[in-house]
C-alpha cells in the first residue's frame, strides 16, 4: 500500500512540475526562458523578446516557488499522508518521490516536449536546436540526482529531529 501511495505521489510530483511548464509557456516559450541555456536567452534578448532582467525575475520566482512547493509537497506526502516515522524511512520515500519526479522532467517534459515537439520553440533560435544538449542532460541526470539525495538526507534528518 505504501509503495502504490508513494509512487502515486511521486506522479503527482512529476504533473504539478509539467502544469507549471504548461503554464509557464501559455503564451509563447519566452515565458520559460530562463530554463534555457545561455545562447538562446542572449538571442532572445537580442531579437527584443525578452530583457535579462525580466529572465533573472523569472528564473528567481520559479525557484522559490518551486524549491518551497516541492518541499512542502514531499514533506506533507511523506510525514502527513503516509506517516513515516525516522529517518531511513522517510529519506527512502522522498528520495522515490523526487526520483520520479526527476525521470519525469528529464524525459517527458526535457527530452519529448522540449526537445521534440514545437511547443517550446522560441522564434529565432531554431538554429541553436537542440535546446537542451547532451553534455547538459547528463548534468541535469547527475546534479539532480545527488541533490535529490541531499535533500532527501537534510529533510529526513531534519523531520526525524522534530518527531523524535
Amino acid at each position: 500500500m505504501i509503495v502504490l501511495k508513494v509512487l502515486t505521489e511521486g506522479l503527482l510530483l512529476g504533473f504539478f512540475l509539467y502544469v507549471i511548464c504548461a503554464l509557464g509557456i501559455r503564451n509563447g516559450a519566452t515565458g520559460m526562458i530562463h530554463l534555457y541555456g545561455k545562447d538562446v536567452q542572449n538571442r532572445a534578448v537580442e531579437l527584443g523578446l525578452t530583457t535579462h532582467e525580466k529572465i533573472r525575475k523569472r528564473n528567481t520566482l520559479f525557484k522559490i516557488f518551486c524549491l518551497a512547493g516541492y518541499i512542502i509537497y514531499v514533506l506533507c506526502a511523506v510525514y502527513v499522508v503516509n506517516r513515516a516515522r525516522g529517518f531511513l524511512q522517510g529519506f527512502i520515500q522522498l528520495f522515490i518521490i523526487l526520483m520520479i519526479m526527476n525521470v519525469i522532467d528529464r524525459l517527458l517534459i526535457d527530452e519529448y516536449w522540449v526537445n521534440h515537439t514545437d511547443a517550446w520553440n522560441i522564434p529565432g533560435t531554431e538554429d541553436l536546436k537542440p535546446y537542451i544538449k547532451s553534455d547538459e542532460k547528463k548534468k541535469k541526470w547527475i546534479f539532480e540526482t545527488i541533490g535529490f539525495a541531499l535533500v532527501s538526507v537534510i529533510l529526513a534528518a531534519f523531520m526525524a529531529l522534530i518527531l523524535n
